[in-house]
């Protein structure tokens, strides 16, 4: 899966409404992706873990226990393209983000649901990126 239809596919599936904590958008995400095949879970969970692993820097979360930081990421994601790469351009977009707490844990788990559904198994998986929180080390090395 490459970033556009990764984007594509999150705004194709993004509620019209308010969706807190990105509930809906989980379960279309889910749906569509187990719809798909494997390879598409797979390039799913490869993009996620890209998109929030850019995030995770100290420009962004240096006030946020890890688990908040991590959830706050993935509504910045959950919000879509547009606003993930406001953000990247402009850390001051994520402040609201942070002090309102506004999270998308569900986000996180489409991925390992779609695989669950496809193949009746847990995924143990493994991406090249890992999003959790302080795990890009260049992000938080002091400049």
């Amino acid at each position: 899966m490459n970033e556009d239809s990764f984007w594509q596919l999150i705004g194709a599936c993004a509620p019209p409404m308010p969706d807190p904590d990105a509930e809906q958008l989980a379960a279309a995400l889910t749906n569509r992706l187990a719809a798909g095949g494997l390879a598409m879970v797979i390039g799913f969970a490869e993009r996620l873990s890209w998109a929030l692993y850019r995030l995770d820097r100290k420009k962004y979360g240096h006030d946020l226990s890890s688990d908040a930081f991590l959830y706050t990421r993935a509504a910045v994601v959950a919000a879509g393209r547009e606003t993930y790469e406001a953000v990247l351009r402009d850390p001051q977009r994520f402040v609201p983000y942070a002090a309102d707490l506004i999270w998308a844990e569900n986000l996180l788990y489409v991925p390992d649901e779609a695989y669950r559904r496809i193949t009746g198994e847990e995924w143990d998986r493994s991406t090249r990126y890992s999003y959790e929180s302080y795990s890009n080390t260049a992000g938080w090395a002091d400049a």
